[in-house]
C-alpha cells in the first residue's frame, strides 16, 4: 500500500501524523510512504530524517494523488477535500459529531472515501486507544494553561495554584473522571492545588479516591453538585467525553457564570466535540481565551499541538499498529477482523456509518456491515 502523510494545515497545528520511526515500520512491512516536504518540522523532525527512514518527499498534491491511505492528525480542511480520490482511505481525528462539523461531514461523504476516526475506535470495555494519548496530553495541559491564565497579567484572579504557607491553594474543579480528568488531577495535585473531581460513575470515584490516596475530593456529578462546586472555584476543567464522537453535553450554563468568581478560568477540553460549557467556542493558541461575564474561557481546539513533539511521538505510538494493520490487510479485511477498528469507521463510500453523528446532524445512518465490500 502507498501511505501518504501530508503537512497539517489547521491553524497553529504543529503535529505530524507519523514520525520517521513510524515511516521505517511501514517501509519494513513493504509499503511505500510519501511525506509532504516540511510536514514534520513543527514537531522537530526534518525532511532529512524522513528521507533516511525511507520516505519519498513530495508536494501535497502528489501525496494525495499517489497514496492509497492518507494519515493525518486533524480533520481535513475544505482546501483538502477536493484532493481526495474516490475510495481513498483517511485515517485521522475527525470529531464529526460536533455541531459545527456538519459541513465537514458533508464534505467527507461527497469525497466518496473510507474514513476511520481515531476518536471512535473503541474496545469492548469502552476504552478509546487512539484517543487516550491526546487525552493524556490535553488533561495535563489543561492545568498548565489554567494556571497560566489565572495570573493577573493574563487577566486572571492573580492566584497561585499551589498557594504558599499561610495562603490557601487554588480550588481546581474537574468535571469528568476519565483519562483527561485523571491526568488533569495528577498535574493539579502535583502543583499542590485543592482538587475536586466530579463524575457520574460512583465506582469511578471510588477508584480515583484509591489511586490518589485521599489527595483529591470526589463528588458524584449532578447539576446541583456542579453548580455548588464551581461557585468558589478558581479553575474548572471540562473533561467529559461521550462515546461515539457525539456532541458533548453543556454542563455549565451561561446563567451560572455570574455566580462564579471574577477572573476564574474555564478550560474546555471537550471543545473538539462541541464543548461542555454553553458559552464555549473554539479558540486558537494565538488567541486562546475570551471572557464571558467575568470568567476566562480557554477553548483551544488542538491543545496537544502546543507540545507537538511530545504529542506526535505519543500519537504515533498508538496509531501505528492499527495503521500497519490496515496497510497489511487492506481496509475491509482489517475492519472485519477488528471490532474496535470497525467502530472507528465513520464514513464509507458516501455513507455515514456512525449512529451518533447521524443523530447529531439529523442525517441518514447506514450500518457498516450493510455496505462493507
Amino acid at each position: 500500500m502507498i501511505v501518504g502523510v501530508p503537512k497539517e494545515i489547521k491553524n497553529e497545528e504543529y503535529r505530524v501524523a507519523v514520525t520517521p520511526n513510524g515511516v521505517k515500520e511501514f517501509v519494513r512491512a513493504g509499503h511505500t510512504v510519501f511525506v509532504e516536504k516540511g510536514a514534520g518540522v513543527g514537531s522537530g523532525f526534518d525532511d532529512a530524517a524522513y528521507k533516511a527512514a525511507g520516505a519519498t518527499l513530495a508536494k501535497v498534491a502528489e501525496v494525495f494523488a499517489k497514496s492509497d491511505m492518507i494519515v493525518k492528525v486533524k480533520e481535513p480542511l475544505p482546501g483538502e477535500w477536493p484532493m481526495f480520490k474516490k475510495g481513498q482511505i483517511l485515517y485521522t481525528y475527525l470529531h464529526l459529531g460536533a455541531a459545527y462539523a456538519k459541513d465537514l461531514t458533508d464534505g467527507m461523504l461527497a469525497a466518496d472515501i473510507r474514513a476511520i476516526a481515531y476518536e471512535t475506535v473503541e474496545f469492548p470495555d469502552g476504552g478509546h486507544p487512539l484517543l487516550a494519548p491526546m487525552s493524556e496530553v490535553a488533561g495535563r495541559l489543561a492545568i498548565q494553561a489554567g494556571a497560566t491564565h489565572l495570573q493577573k497579567d493574563n487577566g486572571g484572579r492573580g492566584v497561585l495554584l499551589g498557594g504558599v504557607p499561610g495562603v490557601p491553594p487554588a480550588k481546581v474543579v474537574i468535571i469528568g473522571g476519565g483519562t483527561v480528568g485523571t491526568h488533569a488531577a495528577k498535574m493539579a495535585v502535583g502543583l499542590c492545588a485543592r482538587v475536586v473531581v466530579l463524575d457520574k460513575n460512583a465506582d469511578r470515584l471510588v477508584y480515583l479516591d484509591d489511586i490518589f490516596g485521599g489527595s483529591i475530593e470526589t463528588v458524584l456529578s449532578t447539576e446541583a453538585a456542579i453548580e455548588d462546586e464551581i461557585k468558589d472555584a478558581d479553575l474548572v476543567v471540562g473533561a467529559v467525553l461521550l462515546p461515539g464522537g457525539a456532541q458533548a453535553p453543556h454542563l455549565i450554563k451561561r446563567s451560572q457564570l455570574k455566580r462564579m468568581l471574577p477572573g476564574s478560568v474555564l478550560v474546555d477540553v471537550a471543545i473538539d466535540q462541541g464543548g461542555c460549557f454553553e458559552t464555549s467556542k473554539p479558540t486558537t493558541h494565538t488567541e486562546p481565551t475570551y471572557v464571558v461575564d467575568g470568567v476566562i474561557h480557554y477553548c483551544v481546539a488542538n491543545m496537544p499541538g502546543a507540545v507537538a513533539r511530545t504529542s506526535t511521538m505519543a500519537l504515533t505510538g498508538r496509531t501505528l499498529p492499527y495503521g500497519l494493520d490496515i496497510a497489511n490487510k487492506g481496509f475491509e479485511k482489517a475492519v472485519r477482523e477488528d471490532a474496535a477498528l470497525a467502530l472507528g469507521v465513520n464514513v464509507y463510500r458516501g455513507k455515514l456509518t456512525i449512529p451518533s453523528v447521524a443523530k447529531a446532524h439529523k442525517m441518514k445512518y447506514t450500518p457498516l456491515d450493510k455496505v462493507l465490500a
